[in-house]
């Protein structure tokens, strides 16, 4: 039986889940015994699909997505529809309809986004895994900022049928989890997964425009030397922050379109006004950024094995801060080329919040993908429970 009592307990203070299924069951297959909660861009029979926007508030699903019908016939328990950021569009998860979502690690600090709902229910055991989606990193931020492991799928991999989109080139549902084995096999249900191995010392970005916070550093090289042989370093022809927001701009002038006539908030308005601002020269210059991107990005993967980066150039922060603008800077890169990349546990800052490291492997290699995050995180040993932390004042 599942206690939904103390589920909406214990969800009081996060605000991760803004929906439960109470007649949520087990069923059978490889996914049986499993929890499993629902980002709300993702459809889920007689649920709430709001996609974190107002105007979508009481819109119910009238089917599951693909995924979450493949999680349901591999045995896994829906339990409820899960907080993010409105309309997926940020990595902060402060929406201005549903609340923020506070990260289990410290009370009022964000658990990243747009899948913040997803991270913070995972990490605090509300759920045994979730779903979340990823178009510039938003399963891999909120894993990295809540301290667990976080999965993005290769983009053709995986169905989007039954997700609200943000920019179908880019998007992918994929799974968050505590643990590799739970996080892989719910990969294998709603994904495809080729068991090629990654062959070759891998490789890692020189730093091209991006200031990494030292503790972010020093837990990076931290996974860099657990690999036993140094990675080969590589540039881009861009920097990075060009490359972020040349993505930002494809997402914003999609989803423009999709959501014309639909009510925002200030907020969300601004961001997707800066996609049609972009008169067709500077959107033609952005595509080819894209595209240069796309290629090198796959040719780096296919020479030295895999890409291996820091997830977040920044630890968690607080709610009351800006959202740093280069949250997104390493982890597009995955999403621009198409391939599947996992972000893990990779250290601690000195107050006690976490930092998240990723890789990116070819389309088709995931199990060489998992099998060398496990070999790291046997040697960092980085993924702790949080801790009983004090409310803020008013909660």
């Amino acid at each position: 039986m599942i206690d939904f009592d103390a589920l909406e307990a214990a969800n009081e203070p996060l605000n991760a889940f803004s929906d439960f299924d109470r007649t949520a069951a087990f069923g059978e297959g490889p996914l049986a015994g499993l929890t499993i909660g629902i980002k709300a861009n993702i459809a889920v029979a007689g649920m709430p699909w709001h996609a974190g926007l107002a105007a979508f508030e009481t819109r119910l699903a009238e089917r599951d997505a693909d995924t979450v019908a493949l999680l349901r016939q591999a045995g896994a328990a829906i339990i409820g529809v899960l907080n993010m950021e409105e309309a997926a569009l940020g990595a902060k998860t402060d929406n201005p309809h549903f609340g923020p979502v506070n990260n289990p690690h410290r009370a009022s600090f964000s658990p990243g986004g747009s899948s913040g709902g997803s991270g913070a229910a995972v990490a605090a055991g509300l759920c045994d895994a979730a779903l979340g989606t990823d178009t510039m990193g938003s399963i891999r931020i909120p894993a990295a900022h809540c301290g667990v492991y976080g999965f993005k799928p290769a983009t053709a991999s995986v169905s989007q049928e039954g997700l609200e989109p943000a920019d179908l080139t880019l998007d992918a549902i994929g799974p968050l989890a505590r643990d590799l084995d739970t996080l892989g096999r719910v990969a294998r249900v709603i994904s495809g997964f080729g068991d090629d191995p990654l062959e070759g010392p891998g490789a890692t970005l020189v730093e091209h425009g991006v200031e990494v916070d030292p503790e972010v550093a020093s837990a990076f090289d931290a996974a860099l030397a657990a690999l036993g042989a140094p990675p080969v370093r590589v540039a881009l022809s861009h920097p990075q922050s060009r490359i972020r927001f040349a993505g930002f701009i494809g997402v914003a002038r999609e989803m423009a379109a999709h959501l014309n006539g639909v009510t925002t908030s200030d907020r969300l308005a601004k961001l997707l006004a800066y996609g049609p601002r972009r008169n067709l020269a500077d959107w033609a210059e952005d595509r080819d950024v894209l595209t240069r991107t796309r290629d090198e990005v796959r040719a780096v993967v296919e020479e030295h094995g895999f890409l291996i980066l820091p997830t977040v150039p920044n630890p968690p922060f607080a709610h009351a801060d800006p959202e740093p603008a280069a949250q997104a800077d390493f982890t597009c890169l995955a999403n621009i080329a198409g391939l599947p990349a996992l972000s893990l546990p990779a250290g601690w800052t000195a107050d006690g919040l976490p930092i998240g490291v990723q890789i990116v492997a070819p389309a088709g290699a995931e199990g060489g993908l998992f099998a060398l995050a496990r070999h790291l995180d046997q040697t960092l040993r980085a993924y702790r429970p949080p801790q009983p932390q004090p409310q803020p004042e008013g909660a």
